[in-house]
């Protein structure tokens, strides 16, 4: 009786493992990282993403519920035809289960609303519309390290406390840009400040010299850069030529990323505010991770490539919690675990797909006060997750009443 017994439970442990393993889709979990491999975005995203996706693959074992992980990567060339091309291309003939990264929003834009069609997942990492959780929310889309109200938070409210009253905003004449000027200009008013004028520049136009020199003249306090690469770097580079910072006027950027940095120098950047969601030297835990990093990439990760590396990770922890791939089923797992790990602190997965974490408002540090390679910033202030991104927006149909 007692071995007809433990055969019986051991028959039922077999089949409980196989149906577990079951519920892994075409026995792989294949996460495609959708990036820029060559343009404008690639240091900060491009390889250096692919390699944080693979470190997570690794980390976790290679394996999930007895089935392998698989990373695959594509350069979408900064065209949303092109993304939305490849994404449909991944979900349908490919059977990628997630969709990573993606730099540019109307970039992103397109990729989310090919997931949202074949019903699979998708997280960005380096596209900071707010629209991805506000209007065009979706449940099978998430935002994982920023977006522009955070950013602008950060930066403007922070630097108006500290005597930054009057702003002049440098901004790309493209969405990215204008969403971050008036989030800005928001928090500006809201805190008493006041916003003294704007002057709107073409994305990657190869001469930003008569805009800053409106700037300049405008003796705004800050010239706040409602832009990303390659335009904000320009425009700090042209700032430091043309004695912005020596005739006491700040800038302060709205998306830099410390790629931007260090291919600038500290003496072209040093005093330049700016507001980010991970800092390499940060603690032990950013340390360990961003050397391992380091000596597979080359330089030290931007917040988007540890963003990649902490959601791909997540996603898979909750592939094994739930016990199965099904996009929905992880997704509401995802945001039951909290996210604490060595990128996010206090993080939080909304029911509008984005997550919440505490950001860092840091200044970069002049050429003598950095003591080895890639110490660049010094920590002004840890700005909560709750008070950087806001509440939910009502125009989300996730949003709970």
């Amino acid at each position: 009786m007692q071995r007809v017994l433990l055969a019986g439970l051991a028959a039922l442990f077999a089949l409980a493992s196989g149906a577990a393993h079951a519920q892994i889709s075409d026995d792989v979990v294949k996460i495609g990282v959708l990036t820029d491999m060559s343009g404008p975005a690639s240091e900060p995203t491009g390889p250096g993403s692919v390699a944080a996706a693979e470190m997570a693959a690794a980390d976790f074992g290679g394996k999930i519920l007895g089935k392998p992980i698989q990373v695959i990567s594509a350069d979408h060339q900064l065209k949303p035809d092109v993304a939305a091309g490849i994404a449909r291309q991944w979900y349908d003939r490919d059977q990628v289960d997630l969709i990573v990264d993606v730099p540019v929003s109307a970039v992103g834009l397109a990729v989310q609303g090919v997931a949202n069609e074949k019903k699979k997942l998708f997280i960005a990492h380096s596209t900071g519309t707010a629209d991805f959780h506000g209007k065009f929310c979706s449940p099978y889309t998430m935002q994982w390290v920023f977006d522009t109200h955070a950013l602008a938070v950060g930066t403007a409210q922070e630097v108006v406390k500290r005597g930054g009253t009057s702003w002049f905003f440098l901004t790309a004449d493209y969405a990215f840009g204008y969403s971050l000027e008036k989030d800005a200009s928001d928090v500006i008013k809201a805190n008493g400040g006041t916003v003294v004028g704007a002057v709107r520049h073409p994305f990657r136009t190869p001469d930003l010299s008569s805009f800053i020199l409106q700037a300049q003249a405008s003796k705004a306090k800050i010239i706040g850069l409602a832009s990303g690469p390659p335009d904000n770097v320009n425009a700090i580079k042209l700032g430091g030529e043309f004695g912005i910072f020596a005739g006491g006027q700040q800038m302060a950027g709205l998306l830099v990323l410390i790629t931007d940095i260090h291919g600038l120098g500290l003496k072209a950047a040093q005093g330049l505010v700016l507001t980010t969601s991970f800092y390499w030297d940060m603690d032990d835990k950013t340390r360990e991770w961003s050397k391992r990093f380091f000596a597979k990439v080359g330089h030290m990760p931007t917040m988007w490539q540890a963003g990649v590396y902490s959601s791909v990770m997540h996603y898979l922890k909750a592939i094994q919690a739930a016990g199965t791939d099904d996009p929905l089923k992880v997704a509401a797992k995802m945001r039951d675990m909290p996210v604490e790990d060595f990128f996010s602190r206090n993080g939080k997965l909304r029911e509008d797909g984005l997550m919440v974490h505490d950001l860092i408002l840091v200044q970069v540090k002049k050429p003598e006060e950095s003591k080895y390679p890639w110490d660049y910033y010094q920590i002004l202030a840890h700005i909560p997750g709750d008070q950087a991104f806001g509440p939910p927006n009502p125009a989300c149909p996730l949003v709970k009443g």
